[in-house]
């Protein structure tokens, strides 16, 4: 009698539970990346109520100089991944993430976000330039501009690693 042969041999199991682990060893450090990434996100979003403040200032304000106003505009209430965060006299946002809940490569030197508000350029008469490129707000001169955007990216001091930061927060305007 001849009988057939039914389900798979050792070496076919074999072969797929080390495909498995294979697919496994790429996949699990590209999750963990987009973990910390989105929670860098919920980091970024902190500081929203902030801008809404700095940009209110800046484009209602009849005082030119407004170094003093800025300094103390606003102050980031810390939450589960946020450590704390202010702004500096020229409306610039630094937002420290909490780097034992964020995860990942961060750590007390790399876990800090800058949110710089950008104005239009002028030119050398004072006049606003539209064909030039938006350039950082400089407080004590704009007041009563109009901030046309903010640039996201990793702070001077402790900056946040790139491959953390979302697209929209990759230095670019």
């Amino acid at each position: 009698m001849n009988t057939v042969q039914k389900g798979f041999t050792l070496i076919e199991l074999m072969i797929v539970i080390a495909i498995i682990g294979i697919l496994a060893a790429v996949a699990l450090p590209a999750y963990q990346d987009y973990t910390v990434k989105a929670r860098t996100s919920e980091v970024i979003l902190a500081a929203s109520s902030c801008r809404s403040t700095i940009t209110d200032i800046v484009q209602n304000s009849p005082v030119v100089d407004m170094d003093d106003a800025l300094a103390s505009s606003c102050d980031i209430t810390p939450t589960k991944f946020v450590a704390s965060g202010d702004s500096d006299e020229d409306g610039k946002i630094t937002v420290v993430a909490n780097e034992e809940k964020l995860g990942g490569d961060t750590s007390s030197t790399a876990n800090a976000i800058t949110l710089t508000p950008m104005v239009v350029a002028v030119d050398s008469e004072g006049d606003p330039d539209p064909d030039a490129d938006p350039v950082a707000l400089d407080a004590s001169t704009a007041g009563g501009g109009t901030i046309q955007g903010w640039m996201c990216g990793p702070a001077a001091t402790n900056p946040m690693p790139n491959k953390y930061l979302p697209g929209s927060c990759q230095g670019t305007y």
